[in-house]
């Protein structure tokens, strides 16, 4: 009886183990997909038109790029933190002018 317990336990925790890898795989592929949804793939940040660089420097003094992404309309969305450690996206045409989504 006490081996046939050992072993029901060693089956349900393999069992479970294999449960959340394969949760995280799905979380993953999900955040994937939510990227690839709205359209826009992420660019090197040496990639984004001066325009917008520009247009960050002077309205966002001290704010740095993290990320940019753009997609087939030559959108960007750009991922900026602050000095004062707030980050945020902006997404702005080729030109530097604001997109409402």
């Amino acid at each position: 009886m006490k081996k046939l317990f050992i072993t029901a336990v060693l089956a349900l925790g393999s069992m479970t183990a294999f449960a959340q890898e394969e949760a995280a795989t799905e979380a993953q592929d999900t955040a994937t997909e939510a990227v690839a949804q709205d359209g826009f793939n992420e660019i090197a940040v040496e990639e984004v038109p001066e325009a917008i660089t520009t247009m960050i420097e002077t309205n966002y003094p001290g704010a740095t790029i993290n990320k940019a992404h753009k997609n087939e309309e030559n959108h960007y969305k750009v991922e900026v933190s602050l000095e004062d450690g707030t980050t945020g996206a902006l997404i702005v045409d080729e030109e530097g002018n604001a997109i409402e989504q």
